[in-house]
């Protein structure tokens, strides 16, 4: 059960970055993705704490910092590939 809240956390990330892709798509000023990640982070970290009785936060604040820190490590995980390039 426990590696189904780490994969919640990986997935957060996926869908957050999917997000910044289209707040990019959508030609919203750079400066905000990140922002839109991290929003969209703390939702679904809410949200999964919600829904996931695995989920690694058992209170809403650190459901919130979860996933706040998972939507930007997708603004993060972009900017490496964007450096590898």
């Amino acid at each position: 059960m426990e590696r189904m809240g780490v994969t919640g956390v990986a997935a957060i990330s996926v869908i957050a970055y999917l997000l910044g892709e289209v707040a990019k798509a959508s030609r919203l000023d750079n400066k905000w993705i990140p922002i839109v990640c991290g929003v969209a982070g703390g939702l679904l970290g809410l949200l999964g704490m919600a829904v996931m009785p695995a989920f690694p936060a058992e209170d809403v604040i650190t459901a919130l910092a979860v996933g706040i820190v998972s939507g930007l490590a997708a603004t993060g995980a972009d900017q490496i590939i964007k450096q590898m390039k």
